[in-house]
């Protein structure tokens, strides 16, 4: 038997669009119609002394019924943790961050959720790499070691998402390419730069899956809507799991 599911990754830019205004429920606007099961989500703040919309991934997850919300602090934005959010509305069976910052450059890290698809285990990892070429670099390697995507732990198919931050295709794409199969080739997804949102210029942010999974569809994401929302497009893939 095999099962499907679908996947996002988005970099909502703390919810702060293309016209600089804030606004997490544009966010889960743009969400609504892509009837994800599991949404990663990249640069949100999740501040739960404040108003609801200052706990982006909360509220935007409240806008979406049915999703549970799993966060991975990276460092303080304004005194507010900041970092990656995963929302699934499939159950979740464990999360674990990784911390994949190199000394003297602004934390970073990955944040990987176990969803259960009914017959098995899915592992989703969400990364956010750094902006500095030789950063990179460190966290390309830190991510294929031992410690984060070849642990002996990891018993079910990967699915790593997120914002890689390089403009060119550096040693993290060509890794990952290495171990993982890419959205991004083609013919999968004919458009592939995501960023920025208005005009997309550069192909920032990747999907990569293991062999074990199927990949069905694949679209970057371009309504009205989603070309203001933030600085990043987003991308959506189905996934047929065995």
């Amino acid at each position: 038997m095999s099962c499907t599911i679908r996947v996002v990754t988005y970099n909502v830019h703390k919810c702060v669009g293309m016209d600089r205004r804030k606004d997490p429920a544009r966010i889960a606007d743009v969400l609504r119609n892509l009837q994800a099961d599991v949404i990663a989500l990249q640069e949100v703040i999740a501040d739960s002394s404040g108003e609801p919309e200052a706990n982006q991934p909360a509220f935007i997850a409240s806008l979406l019924p049915n999703y549970s919300v799993c966060f991975g602090e990276a460092r303080k934005h304004l005194g507010a943790p900041y970092g990656n959010a995963v929302l699934s509305r499939l159950p979740v069976a464990g999360s674990q961050a990784y911390d994949l910052t190199r000394d003297g450059r602004e934390r970073r890290g990955c944040l990987r959720v176990d969803v259960d698809c009914g017959e098995q285990l899915l592992h989703v990892f969400n990364v956010h790499l750094g902006t500095s070429f030789f950063e990179r670099r460190h966290q390309g390697r830190k991510l294929i070691s031992t410690d984060v995507l070849k642990s002996a732990e990891l018993k079910y198919p990967s699915i790593v998402v997120g914002d890689f931050n390089e403009w060119t295709r550096g040693l993290a794409s060509r890794l990952m390419s290495t171990h993982f199969k890419s959205v991004e080739a083609r013919p999968h997804l004919k458009r592939r730069k995501t960023y920025p949102g208005v005009l997309p210029l550069l192909n920032l942010d990747h999907f990569y899956f293991d062999e074990r999974l199927e990949l069905v569809s694949a679209e970057l994401v371009r309504t009205k809507l989603a070309k203001i929302a933030s600085d990043h497009l987003p991308i959506v893939a189905e996934f047929a799991i065995s």
